[in-house]
């Protein structure tokens, strides 16, 4: 299957398409990458070289691919880091241009904005503009629980407020719902959990915990739910792939204590990833 991916770029270490792109094609899709800006290295060191893409250079790089004929060909849509506030037209009109070109096409939005600990780091345009532009036309959203809670306006604390504020973001538009790094104060001690819900049910898969953060990691867990979700839109069953590979990559980084994922270093848990952790229908 072909997904296009418009989100951001590093040369150097795994975020954006720089994290999602391989992993995508170890499972076995075709990727388009459409970068939205151009780092040398994630925002996280503090310094870097490069600079945002501009909205209209991005529009055009998508005018090629369609001058190629390629947009009936694409499945899915993918987006994550913006960049500029200015990029969400692009990919609202990208996401019109594919479905009429091809009905049957997805589109998955990561709102990235921030987490629980770090707070938001986007652009203060880019959280409103995701939330009343961008989610509605989306058939498939990948938030972590914070962000879930801004687009919602729904504290999410437990398992029940989780799948309120799921509810009401499926009551936006996406039909499906990907909650990332849930940590409810009555989990199991050092656990972390995922909670997908669509027309069909709810979800929910734990994982051990691991207390230390690494940039790129909520870009692998959308790419990898989007990429495995498509192909039969079995929740369950791209839950339990994602949070296999998505643990594995942690893990193996965690343990050789790297900055940046060990994305390449496990590209076997993409492929071929183990399924250790049971995934538990709640609703």
């Amino acid at each position: 299957m072909n997904i296009l991916s418009i989100q951001s770029h590093v040369t150097y270490g795994h975020v954006g398409n720089s994290a999602a792109v391989f992993p995508l094609q170890r499972i076995g899709h075709e990727v388009w990458p459409v970068h939205t800006v151009n780092f040398s290295n994630h925002t996280g060191y503090g310094q870097w070289g490069g600079q945002l893409i501009p909205a209209d250079q991005v529009r055009d790089v998508i005018a090629g691919v369609e001058a190629r004929g390629a947009l009936p060909k694409i499945d899915a849509i993918l987006s994550g880091y913006q960049g500029g506030s200015d990029i969400a037209d692009v990919i609202i009109e990208t996401v019109e241009k594919v479905k009429v070109a091809n009905p049957k096409a997805v589109y998955a939005c990561d709102p990235v904005m921030g987490n629980a600990k770090s707070g938001c780091f986007v652009s203060d345009l880019i959280p409103p503009l995701l939330r009343d532009r961008v989610v509605p036309v989306a058939d498939i959203i990948t938030p972590n629980q914070f962000e879930l809670g801004y687009l919602t306006g729904v504290e999410c604390q437990d398992i029940p407020s989780t799948l309120k504020a799921a509810e009401a973001a499926r009551k936006m538009g996406p039909s499906t719902v990907l909650v990332t790094s849930v940590l409810r104060a009555d989990r199991p001690e050092n656990t972390v959990e995922m909670i997908a819900v669509n027309d069909e049910g709810a979800w929910i898969v734990q994982t051990p915990f691991l207390d230390f953060k690494r940039n790129g990691s909520g870009d692998v867990t959308a790419a990898l739910f989007t990429g495995h979700y498509i192909r039969d839109l079995d929740a369950a069953n791209a839950l339990a792939h994602t949070a296999s590979s998505v643990f594995a990559v942690i893990d193996n980084t965690f343990k050789a204590d790297s900055r940046e994922l060990l994305v390449v270093e496990s590209q076997e848990a993409f492929a071929h990833p183990t399924l250790e952790f049971a995934v538990e229908k709640i609703a």
